[in-house]
């Protein structure tokens, strides 16, 4: 496994578990430091995403969930807050049900409970096979740099070929794979169950998860409720406002 682990701070210790076709760093590098200012942390690279776990088996969110319960406890970091976005946000949900004695609390950004109710995610998820030819040929990269800068927030610009590189250490074949899984994830039967203090960073105009869904998920695992004016790549496009979001909702849950 390849993390990367801030140790200095006071607070307790925060596990950033990242989306679908992120990594650690590209999913929460803006809000490393102001998260360092109050917490310690650990950002996982979840399998075949960045330098994350390679193997042959078809990517599951249950073994993503293990692979961070396994580095917490290599770690000996003992109960910490498990903090997921977007994809990470069922992982987060699926360490807390299969690893109880491991989580103190939740933060759940854009995020929800199932990503295939709506129309326009079905029709997204028909397009996985696609997705994997376009990530292994030149035109992807090409086409992916063009869309990193028309999200780039300004003063973000100078990263622009750091982000270029960190998204192509993915597996294509895993991230087809990932996105299978989640768009087969339903955490609406058990996730009432956890009774586990939490909190939802809610992006408000995310046009990828609708607002809606994650106050769903915010309702039925009884969180607070951060709002965030943003849309999906919030952390990218207005990374000031991403991180106080970030920093308010961790130091929200309660302590236990």
């Amino acid at each position: 496994m390849v993390c990367r682990v801030y140790a200095e701070g006071a607070g307790p210790w925060v596990v950033l578990l990242h989306g679908w076709t992120a990594s650690g760093d590209l999913q929460w590098f803006t809000a490393y430091e102001a998260l360092a200012s109050t917490h310690r942390f650990v950002a996982v690279d979840h399998r075949g995403h960045g330098r994350g776990v390679r193997d042959l088996h078809p990517f599951r969110l249950e073994d993503a969930a293990d692979d961070v319960a396994g580095v917490m406890r290599v770690l000996g970091l003992g109960p910490s807050i498990v903090t997921g976005y977007s994809m990470g946000g069922p992982i987060s949900l699926l360490v807390a049900r299969r690893h109880p004695e491991l989580v103190s609390g939740l933060v759940l950004a854009a995020t929800s409970l199932e990503f295939s109710s709506h129309r326009h995610q079905r029709l997204g998820w028909i397009g996985l096979p696609l997705l994997e030819t376009m990530l292994r040929s030149r035109l992807g990269a090409r086409l992916g740099q063009r869309g990193l800068r028309r999200v780039l927030a300004d003063e973000l610009g100078g990263y622009l070929p750091w982000l270029a590189t960190e998204g192509r250490r993915h597996d294509p074949r895993a991230l087809r794979e990932a996105g299978r899984a989640i768009s087969g994830f339903d955490g609406r039967p058990w996730v009432g169950s956890l009774g586990v203090p939490a909190v939802s960073v809610v992006t408000t105009r995310d046009r990828l998860v609708p607002p809606g869904r994650q106050r769903e998920l915010a309702g039925m695992i009884g969180a607070a409720v951060v709002e965030l004016d943003g849309d999906h790549l919030v952390p990218w496009e207005s990374p000031a406002a991403f991180s106080r979001a970030l920093v308010r909702a961790v130091g929200a849950v309660p302590v236990r």
